[in-house]
């Protein structure tokens, strides 16, 4: 049923002060979270390639040693959302309302739902980091894993502890010396990383606060200089993402180009008036989607408490 008189029955009658319900919007979160970029494919596929691993060492006279294992991987695809929204609104609705100027029947809010959408579904791989959907995983285990898949001897390696840790000094350091020292390429050989951002739910933001505004080391009487923002390249700024649903949970970003937000089509809106019943109809489109191309790009911790 379209909005109709009954709806907005307050509205036709002189005497309201005003007309609530807008509110102050969270600003952008995604696009500090993803590489951002445009396609132009209804889904588009990324492959992780295994270059070389460890050169040799040759015994005099010996044979050179060949590594002929270079190649395709894993594929990691990742298909886009039509998103869409719309609403009907009566010409008598339209016509009779003494107060446009607050409820605008061409503006009921549809470029607000459309950015809390995105935002929901852009946090959707956090709130699922520790789930594997096949859909568009390509290395077969969930964004989150202690056995991420890379090529013998080194055989795996992991974005998240093996018992799951709040955020803490201690926490958050290890997590830095992890990525620095731990995250390998797909011949097992060690990669450059940097820890660049934390994110975190509304509920750690005090915690985070703390252990990064701080120039001491955080909660003790030391002087001790706080190291979070150097040790391991350092992390120097945080994130509050208020769509994550775990109050617990919190990722360290890094440097590593893996997660993406393919932008197919941009919003869009459209409105024209119904030739059968004159109502006037307003609709929105998007289509997008959020991936995963790289799992090196974050490290994880998903506590319960």
């Amino acid at each position: 049923m379209p909005v109709n008189l009954a709806a907005i029955r307050d509205y036709l009658l002189p005497g309201l002060m005003s007309v609530q319900g807008k509110y102050k919007e969270w600003p952008k979160v995604y696009d500090k979270l993803y590489t951002v970029r445009k396609s132009k494919m209804a889904f588009e596929r990324n492959a992780q390639n295994r270059y070389l691993g460890l050169a040799q060492i040759k015994e005099e006279g010996a044979q050179s040693y060949f590594d002929n294992n270079a190649g395709e991987r894993w594929i990691w695809v990742q298909e886009h959302n039509e998103i869409s929204l719309g609403y009907a609104i009566t010409s008598k609705a339209v016509e009779d309302n003494l107060y446009e100027a607050f409820f605008q029947p061409s503006n009921l809010g549809l470029q607000k739902s459309f950015a809390i959408t995105k935002e929901i579904l852009g946090a959707q791989p956090f709130n699922t980091a520790t789930t594997y959907n096949s859909a568009w995983q390509g290395d077969q285990v969930a964004l989150l894993s202690t056995a991420h898949p890379v090529d013998p001897p080194i055989g795996t390696f992991a974005n998240t502890p093996t018992v799951q840790v709040d955020l803490s000094e201690s926490s958050l350091l290890n997590a830095n010396i992890v990525i620095k020292s731990t995250f390998v390429d797909e011949a097992g050989l060690l990669i450059n990383c940097q820890a660049k951002l934390l994110q975190i739910p509304p509920q750690l933001e005090p915690v985070a606060a703390r252990l990064m505004k701080s120039d001491l080391r955080p909660g003790t009487a030391d002087n001790d200089p706080n190291v979070i923002p150097i040790v391991a390249g350092g992390i120097k700024e945080y994130v509050v993402n208020p769509y994550l649903t775990s109050n617990f949970s919190w990722f360290v970003h890094t440097d590593v180009d893996g997660l993406l937000y393919l932008e197919r089509i941009p919003f869009e809106t459209s409105m024209w008036v119904d030739n059968i019943t004159d109502n006037l109809l307003v609709k929105g489109r998007e289509r997008y989607s959020f991936g995963e191309r790289d799992p090196r790009a974050i490290y994880g911790s998903t506590p319960t408490s």
